[in-house]
């Protein structure tokens, strides 16, 4: 038997996985690193911190598994995606990265829809101008410190970074790419009207590879370190969403996808591309090659939950209590709506001064009413997402669900009867270094294609449908809650100006 390596590079820590090539989970191991946030609406994480992360997961994992080096055949990666990693000329890190979540560059978007024709950057982006996105960093960074400017040989992501040092080959991936509103999107290659709309060298940025085509081998000083075996195969990777959904077998027209953790997702794939030129839904490279996902996301959605349980007095409580107190009220939670909005929102709005609010309270409400009020707000946030991808034409009867939040039973009948769809339980729930270890197993030849391994490996075990009395509710109850943003945003936004 054989083994393949899946490392993870999260915003909180890496993940390693090892799976068998008959598609079991062997074992993981996860190891953290810190965020810095030097101001307010700044992220960042120091590069460094990453790959000693990731040398030490992959010593863990092989010494939890009990597994020789030589054993593994194959090594993928996923990652955060939008992250920037700044490199010299002599790959030195230049300066920490700037994250996903860092929303410094607001000036810099403005600026770049100021200077480019909305009509070709759509075109050759397929998404919108957004604080979290790479291009408005790189922008920020000659605005703001044109010596490190000035010393930028290569911009890479934190995957791709890793992928670097662990082969000693630059590369970018392609469906982390896509995120960088930096590359033409349909032909998969750095866009240079943009680059050279903005004064960008595309110098500055690596090859293009595949997410299954190999990178690069692991090098003799890396095997040292690791007790990888020199000359393993390392694959592309992909996105962190784009490697979830090969993971959950979201690899073929028709599937989707919903992830449920500290954010939400819902993911579709597509064989072709389809724009959505409103709403902040994105359209991304698949790690299917020449296909795509489109995908919307709700910021606070697990989040929303756990916020609620600390503002309640409930820290000590399970979230299995919680959910029973929010079981004892019906849907509808007694006239409360909650919009989930505590750190902006992505998908429809794109608003970052968009906030949380409770609408409806009365003195009957209970705190199971307001508790259901947070799993309900959350489901209609993930259907403004699904409503997105169905005026794109997608129209997919189920969601595969990931991630912690779908544990619980009752916010998965509450979230397929706000969409209409199936949630569907999977047989293994890993996340994207399980992805990335399918994309390492294709790299090595075990499997013949992604779609072929990903249907070989992952399969549904059940599903939750729609519950038709709760259903009716909902649409009503929807039209309410899609009212609510657009009477309540100049608020928001006055709000935020006085603080």
């Amino acid at each position: 038997m054989s083994f393949l390596l899946g490392l993870d590079i999260g915003t909180s820590g890496v993940k390693a996985l090892l799976m068998k090539d008959t598609g079991e989970v062997a074992g993981s191991a996860t190891v953290e690193y810190p965020l810095y946030s030097p101001r307010p609406g700044w992220t960042e994480q120091n590069p460094e911190d990453m790959w000693q992360a990731s040398v030490e997961a992959v010593r863990k994992v092989l010494a939890k598994c009990g597994i020789k080096g030589r054993e593994v055949k194959g090594v993928g990666l996923s990652g955060q995606m939008h992250s920037s990693v700044f490199l010299d000329e002599a790959y030195q890190v230049i300066r920490p990265a700037i994250l996903w979540n860092d929303t410094r560059t607001s000036g810099q978007c403005r600026a770049i829809q100021e200077a480019l024709d909305p009509e070709m950057l759509f075109s050759e982006v397929c998404n919108p101008v957004l604080e979290g996105f790479t291009l408005p960093k790189v922008v920020w960074l000659r605005d703001n410190e044109p010596d490190n400017y000035a010393r930028l040989r290569w911009l890479v992501l934190p995957k791709d970074y890793v992928r670097f040092r662990l082969t000693g080959e630059l590369g970018m991936e392609v469906s982390d790419a896509a995120g960088m509103l930096m590359m033409n999107i349909r032909e998969r290659k750095w866009s240079l009207p943009v680059l050279e709309g903005l004064g960008i060298s595309p110098e500055i940025l690596p090859p293009i590879i595949q997410s299954a085509e190999v990178a690069g081998r692991i090098t003799p000083e890396v095997a040292e370190l690791t007790g990888l075996a020199a000359g393993t195969p390392v694959v592309g990777g992909g996105a962190d969403n784009a490697c979830g959904a090969v993971g959950s077998g979201v690899v073929k027209e028709g599937r989707g996808m919903i992830s449920l953790g500290t954010s939400g997702v819902v993911l579709a794939h597509l064989t072709k591309p389809r724009l959505v030129r409103t709403g902040t839904v994105h359209m991304f490279n698949s790690c299917v090659p020449n296909e795509f996902y489109m995908m919307g996301v709700t910021l606070s959605a697990g989040l929303s939950l756990s916020w609620f349980k600390e503002i309640l007095g409930a820290a000590g409580a399970s979230y299995d209590e919680l959910t029973s107190w929010a079981d004892d009220s019906p849907a509808g939670s007694r006239g409360v709506l909650f919009l989930p909005y505590l750190t902006g929102e992505r998908t429809p709005h794109g608003d970052g001064n968009a906030r949380g609010s409770f609408v409806g309270l009365s003195s009957a409400n209970s705190r199971g009413d307001l508790v259901r009020a947070v799993l309900e707000g959350v489901a209609f946030a993930l259907r403004d997402s699904v409503e997105l991808l169905r005026s794109a034409g997608w129209n997919g009867t189920a969601l595969r669900g990931i991630g912690g939040g779908l544990k619980s039973a009752l916010w998965k009948e509450i979230i397929a009867s706000v969409t209409g769809l199936a949630v569907q339980r999977l047989n293994i729930d890993e996340g994207p270094a399980f992805g990335a270890a399918i994309l390492a197993g294709v790299g090595a030849e075990v499997f013949s294609s992604i779609p072929e391994a990903s249907d070989a490996v992952v399969r549904v075990v059940d599903s939750v449908d729609p519950n038709p009395a709760w259903q009716k509710s909902y649409e009503a109850l929807y039209q309410v809650y899609s009212g609510l943003y657009p009477a309540l945003k100049a608020s928001f936004h006055r709000l935020v100006a006085l603080q």
